[in-house]
């Protein structure tokens, strides 16, 4: 498997301007390279591929589907670079740089995303397969030619300088443009090959990820697609940097930051959960009822916390104290069935509990709880086509999820 940043960056260079310019010829001008060089660049990246990238004709070398495809991820990845080199040297009060992503190679920004990973050379080492002084010369080198220190050392780690971690999250980005553009090319070989990273929220954990993710492998049963779990902030952050191209759950009001956005799919109405042994199961008692027993919610800042805090509120009463505070649903349903414990849940997620008479609803949550599920990706995303395919196919499992839970006669059943 190819990985992204072992390709030489000059040679990916070559392909996108020969591509955009239409030809060796002004594409060795346009690098103040020789024919031959700019040539045995291209052949070099072709045959690691084993994909041809161009169609030599009389009139000039016309990209291939291939090329094309591989090309425009190119140019996306080097407008990263050039905007995060050139981000670092503003905050360094440096004037910018021509062409500054033509100074740095991918085995520079291998080893500073690996020191910044793993939080020291020896680590990044036995992870990378690098030596440690390959990795602090190539470390060195990059900080050379940004002009601006990357990494320093505290204690026994590494860490990234704040120039650093502005740089890192446009190198990331270009990684996983150049990811995509492999990806593409895989594609063309094995129809529906690829990959996909969706970060999930626990929302979407219960039946509609399942459902789309059971839908999409039986239509691209080449492609690949990695599930992860963390909270939300630690979900964005990755997806900002490109490690995930997508998020799929609950939607923030207003989203925290401006590069990414939502798409709504349907509305939940979260409801107050309890064992079915509870005693107000089967009841519907008055509010301040509730204050009397244990509850276990998120910590506070999460929408299910400020939604809990907000229907307390609206019944002019002060949250009970929380001696337990847990985002986790598989946690939560232990402890509830455990004692008299309340929580509030989407219906989604303890469905197959109320199914089985473990957990039921309690009356009293009221319709101003409601909040919206959908996507969240990022602003400038250009998804491939697998990509988007996976997109639509979880736009459709909401539509039909929607439509089942609105047919109360008739219970959903898996497509």
């Amino acid at each position: 498997m190819n990985e992204p940043l072992d390709f030489n960056l000059r040679h990916l260079d070559a392909i996108a301007a020969a591509a955009r310019l239409g030809g060796i010829s002004a594409a060795s001008q346009a690098l103040n390279l020789s024919q031959p060089a700019l040539t045995q660049a291209i052949a070099k990246t072709e045959a690691r591929l084993n994909q041809s990238m161009f169609d030599r004709q009389p009139g000039g070398a016309v990209p291939t589907e291939a090329g094309r495809r591989l090309a425009f991820r190119i140019e996306r990845a080097l407008g990263y670079l050039t905007r995060g080199g050139q981000s670092v040297r503003r905050g360094a009060r440096l004037p910018p740089l021509p062409h500054i992503e033509r100074r740095v190679t991918l085995g520079q920004l291998r080893a500073l995303i690996a020191v910044d990973e793993a939080g020291s050379f020896a680590l990044a080492a036995m992870r990378t397969g690098l030596s440690q002084p390959a990795l602090h010369r190539a470390a060195r080198d990059l900080e050379q030619q940004l002009g601006v220190p990357l990494l320093m050392r505290q204690g026994r780690t590494v860490q990234p300088t704040p120039a650093a971690g502005r740089f890192l999250r446009f190198a990331r980005l270009a990684r996983a443009e150049l990811q995509a553009g492999l990806d593409e090319i895989a594609a063309l070989r094995s129809t529906g090959a690829g990959r996909i990273v969706v970060g999930t929220m626990p929302l979407a954990r219960a039946v509609l990820l399942p459902q789309a993710l059971a839908r999409f492998a039986r239509t691209y049963p080449a492609a690949s697609v990695e599930v992860v779990e963390a909270p939300y902030l630690e979900l964005l952050a990755r997806l900002r940097e490109g490690e995930m191209d997508l998020l799929v759950g609950a939607m923030r009001d207003p989203v925290p930051v401006g590069d990414v956005v939502q798409e709504p799919l349907y509305t939940d109405d979260p409801v107050i959960v309890a064992r079915a042994g509870h005693p107000l199961a089967g009841t519907d008692p008055p509010f301040a009822a509730l204050e009397g027993y244990p509850w276990v919610i998120a910590a506070a800042g999460t929408p299910t916390r400020q939604r809990w805090e907000q229907m307390f509120a609206d019944h002019g009463l002060t949250p009970p104290r929380l001696r337990v505070e847990c985002g986790s649903v598989l946690v939560i349903r232990g402890l509830m069935l455990e004692d008299d414990w309340l929580t509030l849940m989407a219906r989604d997620q303890f469905l197959f509990e109320r199914r089985a008479g473990l957990l039921v609803e309690i009356p009293g949550a009221g319709i101003a709880l409601r909040r919206r599920i959908g996507l969240t990706m990022r602003g400038d995303w250009h998804p491939t086509a697998l990509q988007a395919a996976f997109v639509e196919t979880f736009r459709v499992t909401c539509a039909d999820w929607t439509s089942a839970k609105a047919m109360a006669d008739q219970p959903f059943r898996y497509a």
